[in-house]
């Protein structure tokens, strides 16, 4: 097929239309605490008034008052306690959709990479640095989650190999880290066969251990035809895992062509007749850039309608995911760190404003309308992927935000400036770069 030309408008335009988008807005009805609801809840109310700040950039400054971790639009009470914002500008904290705490090499020792060819054998070094660290994969992780939320991130789903090198320990790791973390970032767990889940024997086990244990929110998959050789064997067992456990899937599909295509069919024909719409995630998918407009229309409508998520990470212009297209069918789509420091890369920081402005910067976006775009995938389509209430500053909404000194979202974007203060459920939790 031929592929549709990527230009900025073609690959974003829309995304912010999508924060308009019914199906993906949250309702303050449900997400509102019981006493705001008109419930009877008697409970002491924490209320916080951040004084001075600016929205979006607005031009004038305003308080906002946060009451049980939710802006509200009632008066503060006399009692309540007073952080000064100091005419920053305040935006939503960001979501990393997808990222491999796990592997992390993050806070240690220079590691040098020696040369791979194919996901065999990195995932082979994979082991050797996993073996060689003198520091735990919780410790690890807990350094790279700690360093995300102090640059603004509120969410994440995070990615932990599950193989019989690891057996459970790298989801046990994350899982650790999360805990420690349970104040200022919200994680879900994917249990990710890095290795395989056929061509590897005893990992299908250790996945159906993890979903029977409640450690995984999520079983992953990796290119079933290219890595894997076995669609149907793999694609049958991650999903009936999922059915069987109450979980949801989230799988790695890096094929360019009709194989990507063919699983990817695959995947939408399994989260149809198993009724898992809305619980399935496929992330990557840089089969989707190469077809053509009308194959693209139908796939996206497909999946659309069966609610399947997908995440990029926008490694370069060629694969970041037609979003203005995907978004016209109502496909939810979120943005990633993918690895930091690992085996596989020296790059990464776990920064997801960083990666908004990659996303701009590969896309080539020059217009204010634009990177702000960028941003609401960041912001609003993580959330949206992970099923979380998107953060914003309307009554109701999770008080989830970051304070930094800018003119506006574009500029914040481009410029990427300190995060001075970052707001989880209304309580800081980092200041300056330094966790709280």
């Amino acid at each position: 097929m031929v592929p549709p030309p990527l230009s900025r408008r073609g690959v974003l335009a829309g995304a912010a239309s999508l924060a308009g988008t019914a199906a993906f807005t949250p309702s303050f009805t449900a997400t509102a605490s019981a006493a705001e609801a008109g419930g009877h809840d008697r409970r002491p109310r924490e209320t916080v008034v951040f004084r001075n700040v600016r929205p979006f950039g607005a031009k004038k400054a305003v308080d906002l008052t946060v009451v049980d971790g939710r802006i509200s639009d009632r008066p503060a009470p006399q009692h309540a306690r007073i952080v000064d914002g100091g005419g920053r500008l305040a935006l939503p904290t960001l979501v990393d959709a997808h990222i491999h705490p796990d592997k992390t090499t993050w806070g240690g020792d220079w590691l040098s990479r020696k040369p791979a060819s194919g996901i065999a054998e990195y995932c082979a070094q994979d082991v050797e640095v996993f073996r060689s660290e003198r520091r735990s994969v919780g410790e690890r992780a807990y350094g790279l989650m700690a360093h995300a939320v102090t640059r603004g991130t509120r969410a994440m789903r995070a990615h932990a190999d599950v193989a019989p090198a690891y057996g459970l320990k790298g989801l046990e790791g994350v899982a650790e880290a999360r805990e420690k973390l349970a104040h200022a970032l919200d994680v879900q767990i994917v249990g990710f066969p890095q290795h395989g889940v056929i061509r590897t024997p005893g990992t299908a086990g250790l996945l159906e251990d993890a979903a029977r244990s409640g450690l995984v929110d999520m079983i992953g998959g990796i290119d079933p035809i290219s890595f894997d050789h076995a669609l149907d064997e793999q694609l049958d067992l991650v999903f009936r895992l999922a059915d069987r456990y109450g979980v949801g899937v989230d799988i790695h599909l890096h094929d360019r062509d009709e194989k990507g295509v063919k699983v990817l069919r695959g995947i939408i024909e399994r989260t149809r007749s198993l009724s898992l719409r809305g619980k399935v995630t496929v992330s990557h998918v840089f089969c989707l850039t190469r077809m053509s407009e009308g194959d693209l229309d139908t796939m996206a409508a497909d999946l659309g309608e069966l609610d399947i998520a997908l995440t990029t990470v926008a490694p370069n212009e060629s694969l970041v995911l037609p979003l203005a297209k995907l978004h016209e069918h109502g496909v939810r789509v979120g943005l990633g760190s993918d690895g930091v420091r690992d085996s596989w890369s020296p790059f990464g920081n776990a920064d997801m404003l960083h990666r908004t402005h990659i996303l701009g910067w590969v896309t080539d976006v020059r217009l204010d309308q634009e990177l702000n775009d960028c941003f609401t995938v960041g912001s609003h389509g993580g959330a949206d992927v992970m099923g979380l209430a998107r953060a914003g500053f309307a009554p109701g909404d999770p008080a989830d935000f970051m304070l930094l000194r800018a003119e506006c979202t574009a500029q914040v974007v481009v410029d990427m400036p300190q995060r001075d203060m970052v707001v989880h459920a209304g309580r800081v939790v980092a200041r300056a770069g330094e966790l709280v």
